[in-house]
């Protein structure tokens, strides 16, 4: 048996298919499924959990804000703000989702330079208890997706 250069699978030679084929399969089913188990948990593990940033009024993104949640528990309208790249420079592709915990409807500000896209230009959160996700696809460019109003 040979061992593979990628995830170090055992191998069948050449040789082994010959004389023992059922075993030298089984030996090598379990390598995959112990590697393809150990990636999956790898990857629900990066995407299952993300930090909250409790806001109680209007709020401008920061840097640590990357991956996270934003709550926004206000009373009164308010504006959830992104800032400019030069200001607070966000990798392109950063994620961050914002929820509207308050009775307060929150809207997404672009900073002067900014660019948010949405569909139908939508920016208001529509209500208590919805959302939406900001991702960042290019330098001072966003798209807004989710439960948003004119």
């Amino acid at each position: 048996m040979a061992t593979t250069p990628n995830y170090s699978w055992v191998m069948p030679d050449p040789t082994d298919l010959v004389t023992d084929l059922p075993a030298d399969f089984e030996i090598f089913g379990d390598a995959v499924d112990a590697t393809v188990y150990t990636i999956d948990q790898e990857v629900d593990t990066t995407r299952t959990t993300s930090t909250l940033n409790a806001q109680t009024a209007s709020y401008t993104l920061v840097l640590s804000d990357a991956g996270k949640t934003i709550t926004m528990s206000v009373g009164s309208a308010n504006n959830l703000t992104v800032p400019l790249n030069s200001s607070v420079a966000f990798a392109t592709g950063t994620m961050i989702n914002v929820i509207q915990i308050g009775a307060g409807q929150t809207t997404l500000v672009a900073t002067s330079g900014v660019t948010i896209n949405s569909k139908s230009g939508n920016l208001k959160i529509t209500g208590q208890y919805s959302g939406v996700s900001l991702y960042k696809r290019d330098t001072n460019t966003w798209v807004a997706i989710g439960d948003l109003s004119a």
